[in-house]
């Protein structure tokens, strides 16, 4: 009751004030989480350790960790704004690269995996590509509180895409690939009751295993994207080229190989942007 009592007040606050005036309030609030939150913020820390490989010192460690509880209420400010995202705005704010990439695979007839992580914006990147008439499903959590997860629901729609709710999440993904649409899966979280344990950033971690084996099993190309933050308060997402299974490889080895290039991809972006993702629990440890 509380939660959804608070999100009430950002999504009041963030579609009646103006945009910079929401942002210096959620950066307040987002120091205030930072200060008290102790465990959340000693994870952080941790995490930006093992991707910049202990390069910072004290004070810088502690400004980008600081940082990233900014970025992340910065994020939901624009999430709660979903409803006066207009075609100005995208093409004033957002850039788009790389479609073509998405074009050439979904050639193919076989769907396409829109690959991205919990890093920028990723719920506008879906929000985008529906705009401009992309067929795209996205796997989704279930929040407990059912007006809460309605809400997010209904926001994602405002963008012309589908959630899938990960409880009923495996028909639906083979249905859109099936009709040669886009799914949207994050690839840096595991919250299924099994996994993949895969070396990121040289450590062994327990990652999500449907990106590649869906791959794997359906032909379906995955293109990774990442929508994030530039330094102007504008987001850009760049769609590299596709990564397609292996043919003839058995599927296991075949869901790994995948699995390693996209994570690959994704160690490139969290090093750009290492303030950019949103993990507030030590990430090499039970995630």
């Amino acid at each position: 009751m509380l939660l959804y009592f608070l999100y009430e007040i950002g999504i009041y606050l963030s579609n009646h004030l103006p945009l910079g005036a929401c942002y210096r309030i959620a950066c307040f609030l987002a120091d205030m989480h930072y200060f008290f939150y102790t465990m959340e913020r000693d994870a952080v820390k941790e995490n930006l350790k093992v991707i910049l490989n202990n390069s910072l010192k004290d004070d810088e460690l502690e400004i980008m960790t600081r940082n990233v509880f900014r970025n992340f209420a910065k994020y939901l400010v624009d999430f709660f704004r979903f409803s006066k995202i207009d075609a100005d705005y995208l093409k004033d704010c957002v850039k788009l690269d790389g479609l073509s990439n998405i074009d050439d695979a979904l050639k193919k007839g076989r769907g396409v995996i829109i690959l991205s992580a919990h890093i920028g914006n990723w719920e506008l990147g879906g929000f985008a590509l529906g705009k401009l008439g992309y067929p795209i499903n996205a796997v989704v959590l279930t929040h407990k509180e059912d007006r809460i997860n309605d809400f997010f629901i209904n926001q994602r729609a405002l963008g012309n895409f589908k959630s899938i709710e990960m409880g009923a999440s495996l028909r639906g993904c083979y249905s859109a690939l099936r009709n040669n649409e886009l799914l949207a899966l994050l690839g840096d979280r595991n919250f299924s009751a099994s996994g993949l344990t895969m070396e990121f950033f040289g450590r062994p971690v327990l990652l999500p295993k449907g990106p590649g084996a869906l791959s794997v099993r359906t032909g379906a190309a995955i293109v990774c994207g990442y929508m994030v933050r530039q330094k102007d308060g504008t987001y850009r997402i760049n769609f590299e080229k596709p990564i397609y299974p292996r043919q003839g490889a058995l599927e296991d080895a075949a869901a790994i190989e995948v699995t390693r290039e996209y994570l690959t991809s994704m160690e490139r972006c969290l090093r750009e942007y290492p303030d950019q993702w949103f993990v507030f629990k030590y990430f090499w440890g039970d995630n």
